[in-house]
């Protein structure tokens, strides 16, 4: 009979009227009037008939009706009112036929109140529709910058191009990372195809989210989805049976709650010193249950012979296989791509390997998927602020380094000029750029640096649009080139028509960064380590953990190279921070304004911006190598004005 309808939704009125009774919540309809003032409520913008997610209708525009519903939208009235009899009559009408009407509403913030259309909301969310078309008017919220706000207008931004409204975040900058995931530009608008593809497959993610436990967590949907989009990929959502979705996010699970950290990443600054290997019997037995040598793999995309980055990463391997002799063997494999990098870390696997590092960011999503199905092995790879409970990263502060070799510069810029060479606009490097600029401008104030990238048009040609300025003091690679590369110019050197010579030059020391990752699980407190966390552990270790040192040339000025090594002694003491006001923005923005405040680590990590005295830009994805643009997609910074990122 229709009326048990109305009475089976007053019963669930009347629950949910005490649960928040009981919970000191408002118990009927939030109203839209009592949220924004009435100036905000007349300038609305016009969004057209759409389709609204069910669930994020969730009050009324005005006063009147709201006390008929409690918060669920459930009718509280009395069957025997005129108010019951018209929501039974809108009931059989959805049976027969279907409430095909479209509602009017109000959006605010991404939920929406109804203006006109109260009862068919409370039927149609009573038999579990998942959307509701509606007429919408949006109402803008104030930027004030708070984070719900600023997260908002990202989502503004995203709809123009989407007309997807279904999709939240907890974060900002993930409207803008799900539009890269799906392939497309910043303004590449969406398809209908794509379109309603992505909601049937949002639909049954959700589905599989929420039996999983879904429901739990603080993070969102939309939250979840992307941490799974990152391993997997969109295409393997979208060709994944219901009970196959089921299994493959039970499997990222730890990913997944991840979300809902509010600093998801713990970053260690240095190795722990005070963490004791596990002692006594235990360790005895532990050892003697495990005779085996452990067998560690460094996986390459290139190869020792043609990279100076592959070159330092084996000097590395081959300083742990000394270092260890007897205890660990290594094997080195080289020329992976991002095609076959899985197979790559599979075939290490298979050969016995239990400890994979992957020694560049473009191995980062193969990495991810093959951590998965591999929870035994420890896979650790080499890049900055990555958000994933099932490896680790680890990169090097060299921005310390830039810091005094800036100040070097400084000393030897007789014309006020500086250049410096920067390889990829990548987490880590910006942070390298700035602080160069910053110890250039410790030592000489009225000095420029002019910023160059080797991604774009090459090293040989970004030298060359230095020099020709006029400009002779440059910093380019860390590393010193190899014959076959492209540029033999490395660390800090001064360029005549006479030729190159070499000042100073920063070190990645990967061995001895090696050395104490292998140590730690040898001795067991790796595990200890992740076991005690809850979060993302990302190793970022600086001069004071000895994996970033400088070499000086002996034509090096005898001032100059005590000026280097008085900041070296202070940066590793803690007494001198790069990173320290005044500070200041190419916008002339105020970064820090008091001679004692300090960046934190996270706004280090995360800088987006150059610092006052940087002539030069951070460049467009498009103007980037194919190298530069594949390295970029796993650990740019922040999106490109227009491409893939």
């Amino acid at each position: 009979m229709p009326d048990l309808y109305y009475k089976d939704a007053q019963k669930s009125a009347q629950k949910e009227y005490r649960a928040s009774v009981s919970k000191g919540q408002h118990p009927y309809l939030l109203v839209l009037d009592d949220m924004i003032p009435k100036e905000r409520a007349s300038m609305g913008v016009d969004l057209g008939l759409i389709q609204v997610p069910s669930q994020f209708i969730v009050g009324t525009k005005t006063a009147g009706r709201t006390t008929a519903f409690a918060r669920n939208f459930m009718p509280l009235l009395d069957e025997k009112t005129e108010f019951a009899v018209k929501w039974e009559k809108l009931c059989q009408a959805h049976l027969k036929e279907g409430i095909r009407d479209p509602v009017k509403l109000y959006e605010y913030m991404n939920r929406y109140y109804v203006e006109e259309g109260n009862k068919r909301v409370s039927v149609l969310k009573f038999f579990d529709a998942v959307s509701i078309p509606a007429h919408v008017t949006r109402i803008l919220p104030v930027k004030n910058g708070s984070k719900e706000v600023d997260i908002y207008y990202e989502f503004v931004d995203f709809y123009k191009y989407s007309k997807v409204n279904f999709i939240e975040f907890s974060r900002q900058g993930r409207y803008a990372e799900l539009q890269r995931m799906m392939g497309k530009a910043p303004d590449d608008a969406w398809s209908d195809e794509e379109r309603n593809s992505f909601r049937t497959t949002y639909h049954y993610f959700q589905q599989a989210y929420n039996a999983n436990g879904g429901k739990r967590l603080r993070s969102t949907v939309g939250d979840a989805m992307l941490a799974y989009m990152k391993i997997y990929g969109y295409h393997s959502l979208r060709t994944q049976s219901a009970a196959e979705m089921k299994r493959s996010v039970a499997k990222v699970w730890e990913d997944i709650t991840l979300q809902q950290q509010e600093q998801p990443i713990d970053v260690k600054l240095a190795p722990d010193g005070e963490k004791k290997p596990i002692q006594g019997i235990i360790s005895k037995v532990l050892t003697s249950t495990s005779p085996k040598k452990l067998k560690v793999a460094f996986i390459h995309m290139k190869n020792a012979r043609n990279s100076g980055w592959t070159y330092g990463h084996e000097l590395g391997r081959q300083h742990v296989q000394q270092v260890f002799k007897g205890r660990i063997t290594t094997t080195s494999y080289e020329d992976a791509t991002t095609a076959n990098a899985d197979s790559v870390i599979n075939e290490a696997i298979k050969d016995g390997n239990t400890v994979i590092f992957t020694t560049t960011p473009q191995l980062l999503p193969a990495s991810l998927r093959v951590a998965v199905e591999h929870p035994d092995v420890s896979i650790l790879n080499c890049s900055l602020n990555k958000s994933h409970r099932y490896i680790r990263t680890y990169y090097a502060r060299m921005y310390e380094a830039k810091f005094i070799i800036g100040a070097i510069a400084g000393t030897m810029a007789q014309n006020n000029r500086v250049g410096y060479i920067c390889d990829y606009p990548i987490f880590g490097m910006i942070a390298g750029i700035n602080a160069f600029a910053l110890g250039v401008q410790m030592v000489r104030p009225e000095a420029k640096v002019y910023l160059e990238w080797s991604s774009v048009g090459g090293t040989t040609a970004a030298v060359r649009r230095l020099t020709d300025q006029g400009i002779d003091i440059i910093s380019s690679q860390d590393l010193a080139r190899l014959e076959s590369e492209e540029h033999t110019s490395f660390g800090l050197a001064q360029i005549s028509s006479d030729g190159q010579l070499n000042l100073a030059m920063p070190v990645w020391h990967w061995g001895i960064y090696y050395e104490s990752m292998v140590r730690s699980i040898l001795n067991r407190t790796f595990k200890s380590e992740g076991d005690e966390s809850e979060r993302a552990l990302n190793y970022y270790w600086g001069m004071s953990a000895g994996v970033v040192e400088l070499i000086y040339s002996a034509k090096l000025p005898e001032g100059s190279r005590r000026l280097a090594e008085l900041l070296r002694n202070s940066i590793c003491s803690g007494t001198c921070h790069p990173f320290s006001g005044p500070l200041r923005t190419q916008d002339g923005n105020v970064v820090l304004s008091g001679h004692h405040q300090r960046l934190s680590l996270d706004q280090i990590i995360n800088m987006d911006w150059l610092a006052e005295n940087i002539v030069g830009s951070i460049p467009a994805y498009e103007e980037l190598s194919d190298d530069g643009k594949a390295t970029v997609d796993m650990a740019g910074i922040k999106p490109a004005s227009s491409g893939k990122r």
